[in-house]
């Protein structure tokens, strides 16, 4: 007679939430989270409410950043009265900046952990649990990523992130990152090929390389003959069967070497879509945010660029309302915009990052900055309409990514990053298929299976 009986003794996992804010690379550091605290008995589950742990995983970029972390906080207050048992963390580029102050201001969170230390969530986790409240960021010497090793589980979606390199160098005046994330450091090619074969056995198609500054990646290289650069990390993905597509991203124009170039042209798998950003047209503004680059070597870049992949879809980022810009340094701005014709853009009005620079300068005029943000978005709209209204008549390459809205449509995205919807289509996620584009929205394109 078999032994049918269960076992219960073995603890009820315990359940984890985790809120993602700002850049890709924070998406990727929450699932490396997820997996580090997966061995203390953690599962993810979909709201704060459920959840016996509550990370925070923040991004110091936008403007107030740190304050809305402090209102979002407060919104668990009840929740962590009705559960005196439930951890509360802040995670991230804020939990980096502000370190003890969270735990001052708000007595409710348990653990305060930097972007360079999330290997350690385990035994902070393990502190917290203990009664004491933990407190983690440090920029430690060994390599979080070594710690931080992905564990088999089903992959939700046909393409993934895939941190490269963090951490930044350039010290630009308006920039945070090389405070929270530190300077550039680069991870050795093989394990970045490995994981990338993990990936595409569990069903990715397309991966996006991701570092605060990515192409300057410049880690040791998978056949010992010295560090490699992005280009040749890419062309070794480009062996790797299975994966069809590879994108990468952020970018610095300095560091757009000349094979990083060629590979747009010749890289099969290399998408067709570069996001390079300038920030601003003027080089006096240009300078002051210790940029390094000219508007005119930006430009020539771009011309060198085209000539390798003509067909190249760039975007751009863009502060305005920097301070001292007159309205010549914006116009310059907007001349360049006209000059490169960008498909899309991010645009932002300048707001001071404590501890940066460009905090202690005069600042220009709200209603001036609010009125040039305006009109610079206006423009690149259009640029943005323009190029995919192009695009009807013509076919791309599209990567069905999950059902769309209505019945039997599938929403996917095409070589170039636009959203493509199809109705009625015969196909998976997970495939990748010829589309005639038929329409152009605001922020998307309809097509019909080639």
């Amino acid at each position: 007679m078999s032994d049918t009986t269960q076992d219960t003794t073995k603890p009820a996992p315990k359940k984890l939430f985790i809120k993602t804010y700002g850049c890709q690379m924070n998406v990727y550091d929450s699932e490396r989270m997820a997996e580090a605290l997966g061995p203390s008995g953690y599962v993810e589950v979909g709201s704060p409410e459920e959840a016996d742990m509550i990370l925070l995983n923040t991004c110091h970029i936008r403007e107030k950043a740190a304050e809305k972390v402090y209102s979002e906080l407060g919104r668990f207050r009840g929740l962590k009265d009705e559960k005196p048992d439930l951890k509360i963390g802040v995670a991230g580029c804020v939990a980096q900046a502000e370190g003890e102050e969270i735990m001052r201001r708000q007595p409710l969170v348990d653990l305060v952990v930097g972007p360079q230390s999330y290997h350690r969530l385990p035994e902070l986790e393990a502190k917290a649990r203990g009664g004491a409240r933990a407190l983690d960021t440090d920029f430690p010497p060994e390599d979080k990523f070594e710690h931080l090793k992905a564990r088999p589980k089903a992959r939700r979606a046909p393409a993934a992130f895939l941190t490269v390199q963090e951490g930044c160098d350039k010290f630009c005046a308006f920039c945070v990152v090389p405070y929270t994330r530190g300077a550039e450091v680069s991870r050795p090619a093989e394990r970045i090929l490995a994981e990338a074969r993990d990936l595409v056995e569990r069903g990715v198609r397309e991966i996006t390389l991701l570092g605060q500054n990515v192409n300057a990646y410049h880690g040791a290289g998978a056949d010992g003959g010295g560090d490699w650069s992005l280009a040749r990390l890419i062309w070794a993905l480009n062996d790797v069967d299975g994966l069809e597509r590879i994108r990468f991203t952020t970018s610095h124009p300095n560091d757009m070497g000349d094979d990083l170039i060629a590979a747009h042209g010749e890289c099969e798998k290399l998408m067709p879509y570069l996001h390079l950003p300038v920030q601003a047209g003027s080089d006096r503004i240009l300078k002051r945010m210790n940029r390094s680059h000219t508007a005119e070597s930006y430009i020539r870049l771009v011309e060198r660029i085209r000539a390798a992949r003509p067909d190249i879809l760039l975007s751009g980022d863009f502060i305005v309302g920097f301070p001292e810009e007159t309205e010549e340094d914006f116009q310059a701005t907007l001349d360049l915009i006209e000059e490169v014709k960008y498909g899309s853009a991010f645009s932002f009005k300048y707001s001071p990052r404590p501890g940066t620079p460009a905090a202690e300068r005069p600042t220009v005029d709200p209603a001036e900055a609010d009125d040039r943000l305006q009109r610079l978005q206006a423009l690149i709209t259009r640029q943005q309409r323009e190029v995919q209204d192009s695009m009807v008549g013509g076919e791309v390459s599209v990567m069905f990514e999950k059902p769309g809205r209505r019945e039997g449509q599938m929403v996917g995205k095409s070589d170039y990053l636009h959203a493509v919807h199809v109705a009625e289509a015969d196909v998976a996620v997970g495939d990748i298929r010829r589309v005639r584009i038929v329409e152009s929205g605001a922020n998307s394109l309809a097509g019909a299976l080639v």
